[in-house]
């Protein structure tokens, strides 16, 4: 697993960004992020800030350039690796994309077993972990529409953090919530971090930037720039 530790987790070198496959929306993207980064990622809608999340996560493929991500080349991907890519980075939604019909504890599970854990103890344990983590230890049992939207984005940001990600990837991950919600979400994101967790995080909110100082990588006119 530490095999790609001294390495960037996410390199990009002169990369190409498109948006369905054939609108050109970034051009010659050049950044890398290393272990333990924080970095924020702004610019306006529409701007290419989803686009360049997705094809980190290979949702986009990487039609030009090189990129590197948790050790996988993203200009050799093959469908067969999306997974294990995926597995090794946490992707946190603006929509929370809950299973509504299953508890805390079954969303999570679900995840885990489908990412190979078999272990009814060890699969336990990592979930009460995760939801220790971001101050969720009692809610286990709760189905979603029992949670506020702030208690949702936690478990959504747990579920992230099952398979210990290298970074998290968060687009919006506070959209839809109100101010002060938004600031605990983003408390949340820096323990983590603090934790040794990398995190690029797009957001509009710029009182983050001011009150959370960290890079920042900006989107504008097609180029991405660091800030």
């Amino acid at each position: 697993m530490t095999a790609f530790s001294s390495e960037p987790i996410i390199q990009l070198e002169h990369t190409d960004i498109y948006q369905n496959g054939n609108k050109l929306v970034l051009a010659d993207v050049n950044f890398v992020i290393n272990k333990g980064d924080f970095v924020f990622l702004i610019g306006r809608t529409g701007s290419g800030k989803s686009s360049l999340l997705k094809t980190l996560y290979a949702d986009l493929w990487l039609e030009s350039g090189t990129g590197t991500v948790v050790g996988y080349q993203l200009q050799k991907l093959k469908q067969a690796d999306v997974p294990f890519l995926r597995r090794k980075i946490g992707i946190v939604f603006q929509d929370f994309q809950l299973f509504f019909d299953r508890t805390v504890e079954e969303n999570l599970e679900f995840v885990l077993r489908a990412t190979g854990w078999t272990d009814k103890a060890t699969i336990k344990n990592r979930i009460s972990e995760v939801l220790m983590q971001v101050g969720l230890g009692t809610l286990q049992k709760k189905m979603p529409h029992q949670l506020s939207g702030g208690e949702q984005q936690r478990v959504v940001i747990a579920r992230a953090m099952l398979n210990e990600p290298q970074i998290l990837l968060a687009d919006e991950p506070t959209g839809n919530l109100d101010p002060e919600v938004g600031e605990q979400i983003m408390q949340v994101f820096q323990s983590i971090n603090t934790a040794g967790t990398a995190i690029l995080m797009a957001t509009h909110n710029y009182d983050f930037l001011k009150k959370y100082p960290a890079r920042v990588l900006k989107c504008e006119a097609g180029s991405v720039s660091e800030v």
